[in-house]
């Protein structure tokens, strides 16, 4: 077994069959294939289940996609270690968000980053669960993730760093703005209300029944599991949104008014990261992260 076959196996696995991987890795498919055979014969047994163009993993192949993604990770790093001695002049960090801190605090963080390291390259793969990001992490498909939670996040076997808190808010509808002057809104006073929100069973829509769950009668018009929906949906005169405060720019620039919720509800925003050593751009991005946090409690 060697890195070339274990890359091929990689390849096959994310881009759903022989041909478009032998393409990305830019070899011919008969030779990716009898690459493949060769692993499957040293190993004994059977990586892929071929039907007609259909490729699938066979139980054996789920099993060494994670540690085969830490082998190619650790050569990765092995590289990237002496890119670092260069002055980190190449390489790329890969990381999975959620959709809110997707907007803030990665903007921020990446536009901090490619500032400061303009010939590093930044991967963000989207989640929509907490848990999604962090078996990215620990499968190594990304090496640091970005999590919102209505609690504290706490991941065993991963280091954590808290970022910031973001309180949910309420983004107005300019056509059916009631509300009276100032900055926040009671939750009582959006009774009556059509609000848009994800479906259920998401963290958001959990966290805007519990916002509410006071008795207040408003009506979930559109539930849209696509979040950059929700803002045109405002826009459009549909109805009011409930989000996260990293949320409030995007729905400024678009001419729309926010207000905080209260009593307040947060959103726990951390990033997190395997305990091994990262590579020198994922040690770099982590800095970048302990940056934000010491500007924001300055």
């Amino acid at each position: 077994m060697d890195a070339r076959q274990l890359g091929y196996f990689l390849a096959i696995v994310d881009h759903g069959g022989f041909g478009k991987a032998a393409e990305h890795v830019h070899v011919a498919q008969p030779s990716l294939s009898q690459s493949i055979a060769a692993l499957e014969r040293e190993l004994g047994v059977t990586l892929f289940h071929r039907s007609g163009r259909r490729t699938r993993l066979s139980p054996a192949g789920e099993k060494l996609v994670g540690p085969a993604r830490r082998v190619i990770r650790e050569l990765d790093s092995a590289g990237a270690a002496m890119s670092a001695v260069r002055g980190l002049r190449s390489g790329h960090v890969d990381i999975s968000s959620m959709p809110s801190p997707g907007i803030e605090p990665l903007t921020s963080m990446v536009a901090a980053f490619c500032s400061r390291y303009p010939e590093l390259t930044v991967h963000v793969d989207g989640a929509f669960a907490a848990e999604e990001v962090i078996d990215a992490v620990r499968s190594g498909t990304a090496e640091i993730g970005l999590v919102g939670t209505s609690t504290p996040t706490l991941t065993p076997g991963l280091i954590s760093i808290p970022l910031e808190q973001q309180p949910l808010i309420l983004i107005v509808n300019p056509a059916d703005d009631h509300f009276s002057e100032g900055q926040t809104v009671d939750a009582s006073e959006l009774d009556g209300s059509r609000l848009i929100a994800s479906p259920r069973g998401s963290l958001m829509r959990s966290m805007v029944d519990d916002t509410l769950a006071m008795g207040v009668d408003v009506a979930v018009v559109v539930e849209v599991a696509h979040r950059t929906s929700i803002l045109p949906l405002v826009l459009s005169g549909v109805g009011h949104a409930v989000m996260p405060s990293s949320w409030a720019s995007s729905a400024a620039l678009s001419g729309l008014r926010t207000l905080t919720i209260e009593p307040v509800s947060m959103l726990h925003v951390a990033a997190v990261a395997r305990s091994e050593p990262p590579t020198p751009a994922a040690a770099a991005f982590l800095e970048i992260a302990q940056e934000y946090v010491a500007a924001r409690d300055s």
